[in-house]
């Protein structure tokens, strides 16, 4: 299926052209019948001579439906632009115009209609130079073979051109770009009615990606599930963009138009974006304001911004140059590169009240508090293209569910875990750790190393997995801290543990009072030290002795009758009770010794 919507001026036979190509009535309400004015979104839908279907999205012309027709236009990809042979491009054909160029559209096919009542060829001569200023175009053959914009003469009320209006529309929806089906869902909601037995139903076009029965999706931020669906008044088991799908929805009561129903988790709700200006229409005109390149500056402080079937209000605060922070009154579910319609609604109605295209770089913006942060930020952001690398570039540091849910697709790897970093970042941070592991061992050198969550929060990250997958040579990383030298002892340790050898080497299994070691120099943490570089063996919290210390006492035990005592082993040792029972202990846990009853042992 392709979806293509109309647009043109009031009055100049949008609806009835729909009519005439699909047997259908776009205008659903008695009103608009009875005024023949369209108010609301009109659908409809044909075969094409190829086979391909369409849908139509028929939108009202009137100048105060200005929002209406931004909601059915927000989210197709090409549009049946409509003039009239006898009265040519007409105020809202501009408003219209200026609205789909800011919103990107780019495939357009022009019907100028009521062909039986006058020559079509002047009104096509000046809607296809306005089309092709605007952007707006496609590269297929035209109806007069002039080439840009391809244009057909056609009456509703004849059927004249009618057959060709079919194969040209044929042509525009054979150019349209392939929608991927594996794209994370966002279908705006442009109706929403109820049925009995069934329950809410929404309806919109879905631009790409895939729904299916059963599917659990967000809408307003509330868990809803697909009970069943319909494309083109058909039951589908699955719907894939671009389609006008019917969602019949369990577990929310009516929403209203402007919601999106969204992948869970794929999408950022946020209501506040940075975003790049580019101004159309009135304010891209150089009379009507300051140049310079301000255009943040030169927009109103309060504006509508739409995007799909949303009108927000919104505050526009410049930064500088292009870019411009929005505030929006209610979150929207936004992607970076999304781009927003800025309108202004206190605007005289014979101007054009489509200002801008507001292109999202920032969907989680960061404070900017001091003094030239704004315009600091601003400068970063002026020529930044919306993507991963921007986005890490901005935030430095981002967790794989919060960049999938600025981006259809992250790209790149993790450097740990879900991690993500901004290359240059990563690199500082890295050297950041070096500086700081070397000043913490110099501060403390009889530490093994820096822990890492000292050096986790010397940084500022946020995870300590981090802080670890920064460690590289001349660092290493052991038992939970980054080592900045191989195992050794400061030099006064080093003093002090020899002048501790020689008083033991005559007496090894004597060991010496807390009030000794330290006047040795030898305090709490310097024993640590030694313990940990393999000088000194703890055998109990007081009591150390020499390496291999457990080794020769367990050769002497082995000479003794077995079992034997403690009082038995305190003499073999030559020592006190305070160090033999620690002692045995220590070759208990060693497996060299075990116990026969409360009061013997044997080596094993």
């Amino acid at each position: 299926m392709h979806v293509v919507a109309t647009a043109g001026h009031v009055d100049h036979g949008k609806s009835t052209l729909v009519r005439a190509l699909t047997g259908m009535e776009p205008d659903r309400l008695e009103e608009e019948r009875r005024r023949g004015l369209t108010i609301e979104l009109g659908y409809a839908w044909t075969a094409l001579p190829s086979g391909r279907r369409l849908a139509f999205v028929d939108v009202p012309g009137h100048e105060r439906f200005l929002g209406t027709m931004l909601a059915g236009v927000g989210p197709v990809p090409a549009v049946l632009f409509v003039v009239a042979a006898d009265e040519g491009w007409m105020p809202q054909s501009e408003e219209h115009l200026v609205a789909l160029e800011a919103l990107g559209v780019r495939h357009c096919l022009l019907a100028v209609t009521r062909a039986d009542l006058a020559d079509p060829g002047q009104a096509i001569e000046q809607a296809r130079t306005r089309l092709a200023a605007a952007g707006l175009g496609g590269a297929g053959p035209d109806a007069g073979g002039s080439g840009g914009v391809e244009a057909v003469g056609v009456s509703g009320r004849t059927g004249q051109g009618l057959g060709e209006l079919r194969e040209a529309l044929d042509r525009l929806v054979a150019r349209l770009p392939a929608p991927d089906p594996r794209a994370p869902v966002r279908l705006w909601i442009d109706r929403v009615f109820t049925v009995t037995g069934s329950g809410t139903v929404v309806t919109g076009t879905l631009p790409e990606g895939t729904i299916s029965v059963g599917d659990d999706l967000a809408l307003g931020g509330e868990a809803v599930r697909v009970r069943a669906l319909e494309a083109l008044k058909e039951p589908l088991a699955a719907v894939t963009g671009v389609a006008r799908v019917a969602v019949n929805l369990r577990g929310r009561g009516l929403p209203e138009r402007g919601l999106a129903l969204v992948t869970p988790g794929r999408w950022t709700f946020t209501d506040l974006v940075d975003v790049r200006i580019s101004p159309v229409g009135a304010l891209r005109d150089p009379g009507r304001g300051p140049g310079g390149g301000d255009e943040g500056r030169r927009l109103p402080r309060r504006l509508i911004a739409h995007i799909g079937s949303a009108a927000v209000a919104c505050e526009v605060r410049p930064l500088g140059g292009r870019v411009a922070r929005l505030r929006l009154a209610g979150p929207l579910p936004l992607h970076l590169a999304d781009v927003l319609l800025l309108r202004d609604p206190g605007r005289d109605r014979t101007e054009v009240r489509v200002l801008a295209a507001a292109s999202v770089l920032d969907v989680r913006p960061p404070a900017l508090g001091r003094r030239g942060a704004a315009r600091a930020h601003a400068a970063r952001l002026e020529s930044a293209t919306p993507d991963a690398a921007s986005a890490l570039r901005t935030h430095r540091l981002l967790r794989a569910a919060d960049l999938t849910a600025m981006l259809r697709t992250p790209g790149g790897q993790p450097v740990c875990g879900d991690w993500y970093a901004d290359p240059d970042h990563w690199e500082e941070l890295a050297g950041r750790l070096t500086g700081v592991a070397r000043r913490y061992a110099a501060e403390h050198p009889l530490d093994p190393g820096m822990p890492l969550e000292a050096a986790r929060h010397e940084l500022a990250l946020p995870d300590r997995r981090l802080v670890a997958a920064l460690v590289r040579p001349p660092l290493t990383l052991g038992e939970g801290r980054i080592l900045t030298r191989p195992p050794g002892l400061p030099a006064q340790v080093a003093r002090a543990v020899e002048r501790l050898t020689a008083e033991l080497s005559a007496h090894p299994f004597q060991a010496l009072e807390a009030r000794r070691l330290t006047q040795l120099g030898l305090g709490i943490r310097e024993l640590a030290a030694a313990v940990r570089a393999g000088r000194l063996l703890r055998v109990a919290e007081g009591v150390v002795l020499l390496p291999g210390a457990d080794a020769r006492a367990a050769e002497l035990l082995r000479r003794l009758p077995q079992p034997f005592t403690v009082s038995q082993a305190r003499r073999a040792l030559d020592t006190t009770r305070r160090v033999a029972v620690p002692l045995l202990e220590h070759l208990d846990r060693s497996g060299v010794t075990e116990r026969v009853d409360d009061v013997h042992r044997r080596c094993r």
